[in-house]
């Protein structure tokens, strides 16, 4: 499989050595937003560039791809996972890509993701498919939804926030918003991806138990375990 690889990286300009950067990458990460760096964007390039041959050795592990090309973003997700826009597999999922959420995260995400639909509702997205979102109506939209409240203390709030910017659902001055009651963050295209409309409409219908969901585990849903 390597010599083939090779040939057809060859062929496409490309060796061995960037083709595994990317795949090291992909799977150590399981998210790629173009926009969030100068490496993410070459990363994603390069990507562009391989794609039918990243697709086949991530096919060959059983693992799916999302590729929102308007939002030049890609996202992981193991077998049998629910991915919008790809059709479901019967598979078990017992992967390393798993990667369990606490309550707390899951609980916001959830938020993220019913305030997203709200701001698509009202037509309230920029061009890049971003949401402007201030920490004050994150916290109101945290009590109204599923009654709590974000982490009390700063040091709980600042690996919160870090989580999600790790998984690429926003965009956020950290240290802005460990002190600044007036801070703003910016929700991304991409937690359509990890939160399935079902999953909203649970959360809507008046389903309001985080404790018995489970986010991301990069199996595309927030949902049951």
């Amino acid at each position: 499989m390597r010599n083939y690889l090779e040939q057809a990286l060859a062929e496409r300009g490309s060796d061995w050595q960037a083709f595994s950067e990317l795949m090291i990458r992909l799977l150590d990460y399981g998210v790629l937003c173009r926009d969030e760096s100068k490496k993410e964007a070459e990363l994603y390039d390069r990507y562009v560039q391989l794609e039918s041959l990243v697709e086949d050795y991530l096919a060959v592990l059983g693992i799916r791809l999302l590729h929102e090309r308007r939002f030049q973003s890609l996202r992981l997700f193991p077998p049998g996972a629910e991915v919008p826009g790809l059709a479901d597999t019967d598979e078990a999922f017992n992967t390393g890509l798993r990667e369990r959420l606490n309550h707390q995260e899951v609980a916001v995400i959830l938020v993220l993701r019913a305030e997203y639909d709200k701001a698509l509702r009202e037509g309230d997205v920029d061009e890049h498919g971003c949401v402007l979102l201030s920490l004050e109506a994150l916290n109101l939209s945290m009590k109204n939804v599923l009654g709590r409240n974000l982490p009390e203390t700063a040091t709980e709030r600042l690996a919160l926030f870090r989580r999600l910017r790790q998984l690429r659902l926003i965009r956020v001055n950290q240290e802005e918003m460990l002190d600044d009651a007036e801070a703003w963050l910016i929700i991304r295209p991409g937690i359509t991806s990890l939160v399935t409309d079902s999953v909203l409409n649970g959360l809507l219908g008046g389903d309001h138990a985080p404790a018995q969901a489970g986010a991301r585990d990069n199996d595309g849903e927030a949902g049951e375990h």
